[in-house]
């Protein structure tokens, strides 16, 4: 098999929201770290996270990830961790002064997208300042897509 030129042994996607871009405009990302216990680092390795039903939120001047599912580590038995806690997200004081009035405005909310490790190795989440959208937004964003399709089909059938 054909392998990737400049294949990082390190960076590894983790997990990604799917609806997220489906259900939210997504208006700005930025990559923050978060911050993590050893038998979270070793689960998040073997793949074992969801962060489909999760959402950031500023508390007390810091940055949070709620509700993400990491999933426990089998050999951790003794000092394992709590799967669904509250885990710090790791951004600058400005990034997250830009973020607190993202959130500030109409209907916007901190949506993570995906949870991977970077080309050295460190846990980072890709967050997204986005807007919900309404049922008509969703049915418009689906034609297009589709429309999309159907053309790249008649550009390879001619």
């Amino acid at each position: 098999m054909a392998q990737k030129k400049n294949a990082d042994p390190n960076s590894k996607l983790v997990a990604e929201n799917r609806k997220a871009r489906y259900n939210y405009a997504v208006e700005d990302t930025l990559e923050c770290g978060i911050v993590l216990e050893g038998s979270e680092v070793k689960s998040l390795r073997e793949g074992g996270a969801n962060i489909a039903e999760s959402y950031a939120s500023v508390e007390n001047g810091e940055l949070w990830l709620i509700n993400s599912y990491v999933a426990p580590f089998k050999q951790a038995k003794t000092f394992g961790h709590e799967e669904r806690r509250h885990r710090k997200l790791l951004v600058s004081k400005r990034e997250l002064a830009k973020l607190w009035q993202g959130v500030g405005r109409e209907g916007m909310t901190l949506v993570p997208l995906k949870m991977y490790f970077n080309e050295r190795g460190m846990a980072k989440l890709l967050l997204g300042l986005a807007k919900g959208k309404k049922v008509a937004d969703k049915r418009d964003t689906e034609k297009k897509r589709d429309w999309q399709r159907q053309k790249a089909r008649l550009l390879r059938q001619n």
